[in-house]
């Protein structure tokens, strides 16, 4: 019998979720821990390598065994089927071990980014009711913190460097039998909550059922990226954002390949990787592709051809990053835009069909449109809100005023991202409707703006938005951190808008520049412009610097 949480939204608010590819046909009794580990384990896989970290590998057999007498060690504590089990834990064996023997289980679970602090912790705590989590080490304090806000959280296990008294997880392996049945779990029963970044306000949890994860490997990775069993895929995005659970776990696993895991993204440590490990699919954000190229001769320091396909998301990628990319390394590098409520991609570039400076197409298996604010489609080439259809789809936990926003016209999914779609079926981004500015009447695209300024040759990166104004309500404001050896000053400030105005229509130019050190970004590497404008309406009142 499926399970259906409380916290989910009432059945009215659900998306409409469509199957539209034979390989998107599942049975109604599925578990994801079952497809991903023992479907290689069993399959004629054992002997291949399943995880590569460091010096360590382990195989798809050894990691079935580990994974089982885990499962049967969180058994043995009390966790069962239908419990919420936070992760915390960085870029380990540990985190894929844990998860897996939770999804065998029917256990839900909760991964939360490494560098979220004791106040965000025990809001996702309390919102999800998680009984219990598996904390690194290293990284326990804010959690240990977070407890005292978090009367549900009654139990820590610790992974890697144990205290006297804990509980660790390898302990609860010790003794533990190296088979484990998986649960008998319906295709919608839960799987895991994901929890927004808070780029545009606190974070909500996203549900994804079994067949949501097996879905977004079925369409994107198998269409797109079309993987096979020697592939080794690797990448910087933690596990417990959606970007990584997908490209550097699910994708990987459905498909027989290797995640190779590495700690924080350092441009050299991330090419050094690609070399060492011989990766052939790379995730990244823009912005890692962009500090990668401006280590000094990257292409000829590094041997990069192991390499068959980069992967960009989490922010749009500038068509003059791509170029200068494939122009240096010779690898294709592919611009998607997904969703943590949508679990990973549904527009895409595709190999060798590459529009730069658009996002692509629809991924196989869903239907993407640009419409109004009513829901009309709009006609080619105007600006709208992308709407989407698929096998996986937004499911809110606890938040049915922001699921009413997300889910609407019959069970679209809308993401707030405004595209226009152009006669050959491309999708361009042009911003978050959020970050729409209105100054003056005219509607002006920060990003837009911002894919500009970072073609200035002394622009490292920038972020666009609107800062009050008496007399047109709301002026361009640009945030602008330069290249080492470019210093700032007024004339710059006016080379730059110049530059805008030369490129874009003038009444689009930044009329207020500020040169700063860095900018403010999420767990997941985005620009937090929610801060940004914040600070701005702050100055207005007279409350900031």
């Amino acid at each position: 019998m499926t399970t259906i949480p409380e916290g989910l939204p009432s059945r009215d608010l659900f998306p409409e979720r469509v199957y539209t590819l034979p390989e998107l046909r599942y049975p109604e009794r599925l578990n994801v821990g079952r497809e991903l580990l023992d479907a290689n384990a069993e399959g004629g896989r054992a002997g291949r390598p399943a995880v590569f970290a460091g010096e360590q590998v382990l195989t798809y057999g050894e990691l079935q065994k580990k994974v089982n007498r885990l499962g049967n060690g969180l058994r043995a504590l009390g966790l069962e089927r239908g419990a919420r089990v936070l992760l915390r834990m960085p870029n380990v064996p540990e985190f894929i071990i844990t998860w897996l023997a939770c999804q065998k289980l029917g256990i839900i679970t909760v991964g939360t980014m490494p560098m979220l602090r004791s106040r965000e912790l025990a809001y996702i705590v309390n919102d999800a009711e998680t009984t219990a989590a598996v904390v690194w080490g290293g990284i326990r304090e804010e959690l240990e913190k977070a407890q005292r806000e978090a009367p549900s959280l009654k139990r820590l296990i610790v992974a890697g460097e144990t205290k006297p008294g804990d509980v660790g997880l390898h302990d609860l392996l010790d003794g533990q039998p190296e088979r484990l049945a998986a649960e008998d779990t319906g295709a919608n029963d839960v799987a895991m909550i994901a929890y927004t970044s808070g780029s545009t306000g606190i974070p909500k949890g996203c549900v994804h059922f079994h067949n949501d994860i097996l879905a977004s490997a079925d369409s994107y990775a198998r269409y797109v990226l079309t993987p096979s069993e020697e592939d080794r895929f690797g990448g910087h995005p933690t596990l417990a954002f959606t970007f990584g659970t997908g490209g550097l776990m699910v994708f990987p696993f459905r498909f027989g390949a290797a995640p190779v895991l590495m700690g924080p993204f350092q441009p050299e440590a991330m090419l050094e990787t690609i070399q060492r490990s011989r990766l052939s699919v790379c995730f990244c954000a823009p912005t890692s592709y962009r500090l990668m190229l401006r280590v000094p001769e990257m292409e000829r320091r590094y041997d990069l051809r192991s390499l068959r396909l980069s992967v960009s998301a989490a922010e749009p990628l500038p068509a003059a990053t791509y170029e200068e990319w494939v122009k240096r390394t010779g690898i294709e590098l592919l611009d998607g835009i997904g969703s943590t409520e949508m679990f990973h991609i549904f527009i895409s570039s595709l190999p060798r069909r590459v529009r730069p400076g658009a996002t692509g197409v629809p991924v196989p298996g869903y239907d993407c449109r640009v419409v109004d604010e009513e829901g009309q489609e709009v006609p080619t080439g105007t600006a709208g809100l992308v709407a989407m259809k698929g096998p996986t789809g937004c499911k809110y936990w606890r938040k049915p005023e922001r699921q009413a926003e997300y889910v609407r016209f019959g069970g679209w999914n809308v993401t707030g991202d405004v595209y226009i779609k152009d006669p050959d079926g491309y999708f361009s981004y042009q911003c978050r409707s959020d970050d729409m500015i209105v100054s003056g009447g005219y509607k002006i695209p920060g990003p837009e703006v911002e894919r500009v300024l970072d073609e200035h040759p002394a622009v490292a990166e920038s972020a666009v938005v609107a800062t009050p104004d008496a007399t047109r309500g709301s002026v361009v404001k640009a945030y602008v951190v330069l290249k080492a050896g470019r210093t700032a000053s007024e004339a710059l400030a006016a080379e730059l808008q110049e530059h805008i105005k030369r490129e874009l229509a003038p009444y689009k130019y930044p009329r207020r520049i500020e040169f700063v050190e860095g900018l403010p970004r999420t767990e997941t590497g985005k620009i937090r412009r929610v801060e940004l404008r914040r600070q701005e309406a702050e100055r207005a009142r007279g409350q900031g610097p």
